[in-house]
């Protein structure tokens, strides 16, 4: 595989068909990435989030924790992805390059509690599975599975004005979906840390399930 310096990666981003890909821990991606990159990381199920994700004749770059390069590399070629290479010296080369950096803001679920009382604009995005949703989900919360996302169409019906509070299960998939947001130009998110397993454990929720999962 291929390592590409940060000049060298500016310049293939010019492409067409060029998608960076960043694995890193969801926590390091938040606190800061290249614009413009999807996160999908290692922890989590690479394989089946870049094959629900990634365009088919995407050629991929990647950021990688160290060590973690050609095993990264492996499983999407054995998805049938094209990997082009990775940063050499992943995110903290391109960090230390100088180069422009993004970031997600995380917040917890007492903060998203506190806050959608008071702010109009909130929009609580739920990115989980239809079945997780209509298990429970919080009041007026909007229901919009990961794998979705990859349409624009979708991602058309938020408003950039919005507050867009993300967040799934656990908080790996929201970390994914902010990165794809971020992508289309949405920057007034947070990712929700710790997901729904931390908001039905937190007070001031108000907590709604569908019908059918009351059947």
């Amino acid at each position: 595989m291929k390592y590409f310096t940060v000049a060298q990666l500016q310049d293939l981003l010019k492409e067409e068909n060029v998608v960076l890909v960043d694995t890193r821990n969801a926590s390091e991606f938040t606190d800061g990435f290249v614009p413009g990159s999807v996160f999908i990381g290692h922890e989590g199920n690479i394989a089946e989030w870049a094959s629900a994700l990634l365009p088919a004749e995407a050629s991929i770059l990647l950021i990688a924790p160290a060590g973690k390069e050609e095993h990264v590399a492996e499983i999407l070629t054995g998805k049938g992805f094209n990997v082009t290479g990775c940063l050499d010296g992943g995110f903290d080369a391109w960090k230390e390059g100088g180069a422009a950096v993004d970031m997600i803001i995380n917040v917890d679920a007492g903060e998203l509690a506190m806050d959608i009382p008071f702010d109009e604009k909130l929009l609580v995005l739920d990115v989980r599975k239809p079945f997780e949703f209509a298990d429970g989900h919080i009041k007026d919360a909007v229901n919009l599975p990961l794998d979705e996302l990859k349409d624009p169409g979708n991602i058309a019906n938020l408003e950039e004005t919005q507050n867009i509070y993300i967040h799934c299960a656990r908080g790996y998939r929201s970390v994914i979906a902010a990165s794809l947001l971020k992508q289309q130009g949405y920057d007034n998110i947070r990712n929700v840390t710790g997901g729904w397993e931390s908001i039905k454990h937190t007070k001031g929720f108000t907590i709604e399930k569908e019908k059918s999962a009351l059947n």
